[in-house]
């Protein structure tokens, strides 16, 4: 990064800024990351062509029965604002919410399932900070982690005032909470190599 991007800056300049900023940037605690076009430890260089086909076929099997459900589903560029430690903006590569949003909003604050499909760069930070993070949201029913090297898949859903794990690995497949929708391994990486 930049030495600029190491400077504190507010939630408001943020969000004012980030509408202009030539790629995204995760806003954690007054500190801005660039997730793609900057040089950075936390930067993404973009996704390959296999993350964006598993995020694909994601959203393509929630799309519907999202809607029945009365809730949408939206792409890597929808943020999600959490602020039990602070304000936080990040960028998961699919979210499904049933929080009344106007056409025009740029981020939500009450998700009810979260998908990170994960890299070798990204895995890390999606198995612990954003674990935490996305698990102390009371709206969230499920975080999915996907991954990108191998055939598997870790499930979060709530359970009570826990949380329950599920993971497959080759094949199988996982039950999504708050909509009725069972993801195949088959289905989350058709037209990949994996």
């Amino acid at each position: 990064m930049t030495s600029s991007a190491l400077q504190k800056i507010s939630e408001a300049d943020y969000l004012r800024t980030e509408e202009h900023s030539p790629f995204k940037r995760e806003y954690v605690d007054g500190f801005v990351y660039a997730l793609h076009g900057e040089d950075s430890p936390n930067a993404q260089a973009g996704a390959l062509s296999r993350h964006g086909l598993i995020g694909t076929n994601i959203i393509a099997a929630l799309h519907r029965p999202a809607l029945r459900q009365g809730c949408k589903v939206y792409a890597s560029d929808m943020r999600v604002r959490i602020q039990a430690r602070g304000a936080r903006y990040y960028y998961p590569d699919v979210v499904l919410t049933c929080e009344d949003m106007a056409d025009d909003a740029r981020y939500c604050s009450s998700p009810c399932l979260l998908v990170e499909v994960l890299s070798q760069s990204t895995q890390v930070v999606g198995r612990g900070q954003k674990l935490s993070e996305y698990t102390a949201l009371p709206s969230l029913q499920g975080y999915l982690m996907v991954d990108t090297a191998t055939r598997a898949a870790r499930l979060y859903t709530r359970e009570g005032d826990g949380w329950g794990e599920q993971y497959v690995e080759g094949s199988g497949s996982l039950r999504l909470p708050y909509v009725p929708v069972e993801l195949m391994l088959d289905g989350l990486y058709e037209g990949t190599s994996l």
